[in-house]
Order: structure tokens, then C-alpha cells, then sequence
């Protein structure tokens, strides 16, 4: 495997952990929204003509088809006749566990293309000698 191929697939994790954190970031600033549905996001294998074998991309955003669940408040402007609307779906701890996942992959992507980068360039001061 060249440098080039091992950096790109490594950027290719770190953009697809950028979108996942993106996506993870508005399920928590919508967590309160009445209707609110969590988006899941998915890693596929880049298919694209110019994609480097081994590079990941997110897929479609899916949304979460969990029941909403039903909050009581009658004093809510969207509740109906018996006091009941519909909540958001986003389980909080769940999206700090992906958000911390996400992060920790991105981390570890960004190390790999480091270390790539850093034995590129021990190998091109090898050469110059």
C-alpha cells in the first residue's frame, strides 16, 4: 500500500466521522423539538469511479423510526383534545455514546494519517542522504 492510498483512505474515515459528528450534534440541539425524528447515519464503501479501494463515505441520513413518544402537557400549543403531543425520539445518552465513538475514530484516523505523513517524510530525508 503507497502512502498516498493509506492517507487517503485515512481522510476518507476522518470526513465520514465529521459528517457522523454533524449529524450527532443536531440530534442533541433538536433532543427538545416536538416531532423531532434522531438521523442515522451509515458508513458504505466508496463506490465513486476515482475512489481509492478501502475509502468509506456515509450514506443516506436515515431517520431514527422509533415511536415518538407522547408527553402529556396540556398547556402546550401542539397538544390535541386529551393533552398529548409528540415528543422527540433522541435518547441523550445514546447520542453521547456515538459522539464520543465518532470522536474517538476520528481521533484515531487523524493518528494514522500522522503517522503516515511522518514516515513520508522520514523517507524523503532518507533519499536526499
Amino acid at each position: 500500500m503507497s502512502f498516498s492510498t493509506a492517507l487517503s483512505i485515512a481522510a476518507s474515515g476522518m470526513r465520514s466521522q465529521a459528517s457522523r459528528i454533524t449529524h450527532v450534534s443536531e440530534n442533541i440541539a433538536n433532543a427538545d423539538t416536538p416531532g423531532y425524528r434522531r438521523k442515522l447515519v451509515s458508513f458504505e464503501p466508496d463506490r465513486a469511479p476515482d475512489a481509492t479501494p478501502g475509502s468509506v463515505t456515509t450514506g443516506r441520513v436515515r431517520l431514527d423510526q422509533t415511536p415518538l413518544p407522547q408527553v402529556y402537557d396540556p398547556s402546550h400549543p401542539l397538544a390535541d383534545e386529551a393533552g398529548h403531543y409528540s415528543g422527540s425520539n433522541v435518547d441523550m445518552v445514546v447520542e453521547i455514546a456515538d459522539a464520543r465513538q465518532a470522536q474517538r475514530s476520528y481521533e484515531a484516523n487523524l493518528r494514522v494519517f500522522d503517522q503516515i505523513r511522518q514516515m513520508s517524510s522520514s523517507l524523503s530525508d532518507l533519499l536526499r542522504r
